[in-house]
């Protein structure tokens, strides 16, 4: 009879192993099992003194899109970024909790300019990075793009979600 116990305890942890390797995200290092995938991309333009700067964005514009963010993203590309879609505008406040890119996170209005930009955000910092007023979006991009690209307050983001 123990023989037998032990057996299928052996089973179930075998079981729980191989549930376990199943888990591992699609593309190593995008993603974290159980988490949402990539979402829908969109095109996006910025308006800047020296001319207009072209990204390709996903939209995350429900609560868990939100949430989600790009926490457990290794990788993004240069001209790639996240735009959160904030309907009603509001004051919001974001984190870098899980997030394991440096990010320049800009705060945008519903007119579609600029308000701030938190450049440089800490990776798997808890501490909040605030809008400076009611933001219609967010984008977030890889930190140092906002000061190569020299994006600045006031500069026109130019995407459906704002009224431009």
């Amino acid at each position: 009879m123990m023989s037998l116990i032990a057996a299928a305890r052996a089973a179930g942890f075998a079981a729980l192993l191989i549930l376990g390797a199943c888990a591992q995200p699609n593309a190593p290092g995008d993603q974290m099992a159980g988490h949402l995938g990539p979402l829908p991309m969109e095109d996006l333009t910025i308006e800047t003194a020296h001319g207009v700067q072209r990204f390709h964005v996903e939209i995350a514009d429900n609560n868990a899109e939100r949430e989600q963010g790009l926490m457990y993203r290794r990788s993004m590309g240069a001209d790639h970024g996240m735009l959160f879609d904030f309907n009603p505008p509001q004051q919001v406040s974001f984190w870098m909790h899980n997030t394991f890119l440096p990010l320049d996170i800009i705060f945008i209005g519903q007119d579609g300019r600029i308000l701030n930009i938190a450049a440089n955000a800490t990776p798997f910092s808890d501490d909040n990075i605030p809008s400076a007023g009611p933001v219609r979006g967010v984008l977030e991009l890889n930190a140092g793009r906002a000061a190569a690209l020299d994006i600045l307050p006031g500069d026109r983001v130019r995407h459906r979600i704002f009224a431009n």
